[in-house]
């Protein structure tokens, strides 16, 4: 089965934060999004709100549970206390970690799984008490994987930020890709799940889904952001579905 579409809706909230406006609507877009095909919704609520806010979370939440059922929601973050009681009260079905400073831009690497191992692991097992499925951010280094399955975690998503960097030089993107398939064969072999994201494209997503063809879910943001400003929202889920081999 092709990897699970879940649509990043940090950068539509990014602008409609831009003005004291309640569009364009973060859950108008992520129905628009769910009823073009996409198979859930992401979000990383930081703590000063410059993306996603707080407030967003109970929409999304009521929206995937009266409209769309089947899909998911998957939130992401830095495992804060403040971080950890919004996932519990909004009950997302998939929790992503992920080690952010929150002055960051935007996430830029992956956990050190051997050196936060002791701080990871209690976290991981809070979240699964809960119900939660938790996946871990995690560089393209293979050799990190067993200490990230030891966590208790379910998955990883692999940090995809170098591969699409590499836009116009298919030399270094090839050699990219190779070592995020390289990890993704790892953590197979390790029993846990592969998700991916970050600076994925229509362009960059068939060579990524060929590599790792076990791939479950891709989180994508702001490419697909972008791409809806001209093909529109629902022009542009169907096609990162076709990208991704739906």
């Amino acid at each position: 089965m092709p990897a699970k579409l879940s649509v990043n809706l940090n950068a539509v909230a990014m602008l409609r934060n831009r003005r004291d406006l309640p569009w364009p609507s973060v859950t108008g877009l992520g129905r628009i999004a769910l009823a073009a095909g996409a198979h859930g919704l992401t979000v990383h609520p930081r703590p000063d709100e410059r993306h996603t806010r707080h407030s967003d979370l109970p929409e999304i939440r009521a929206l995937i549970d009266d409209e769309f059922p089947g899909a998911e929601f998957n939130i992401e973050g830095y495992p804060t206390e403040d971080f950890l009681a919004l996932v519990e009260k909004h009950q997302p079905e998939q929790v992503t970690l992920v080690p952010d400073d929150p002055a960051q831009a935007t996430s830029d690497h992956g956990w050190n799984f051997v050196a936060q191992a002791a701080f990871l692991t209690p976290i991981v097992k809070r979240l699964k008490k809960g119900g939660f499925r938790v996946s871990l951010f995690s560089d393209a280094d293979p050799d990190g994987v067993d200490a990230a399955r030891d966590t208790g975690a379910d998955r990883i998503e692999l940090y995809t930020g170098p591969y699409g960097g590499f836009h116009s030089d298919s030399a270094k993107a090839a050699k990219e890709l190779e070592r995020l398939g390289k990890t993704a064969d790892a953590a197979f072999r390790a029993g846990l799940g592969v998700n991916a994201g970050h600076d994925l494209t229509v362009k960059n997503l068939p060579a990524l889904a060929k590599r790792i063809p076990a791939l479950a879910e891709v989180s994508i943001g702001h490419g697909l952001t972008a791409d809806a400003l001209e093909y529109g929202m629902a022009g542009t889920v169907g096609r990162f579905l076709k990208a991704c081999g739906w």
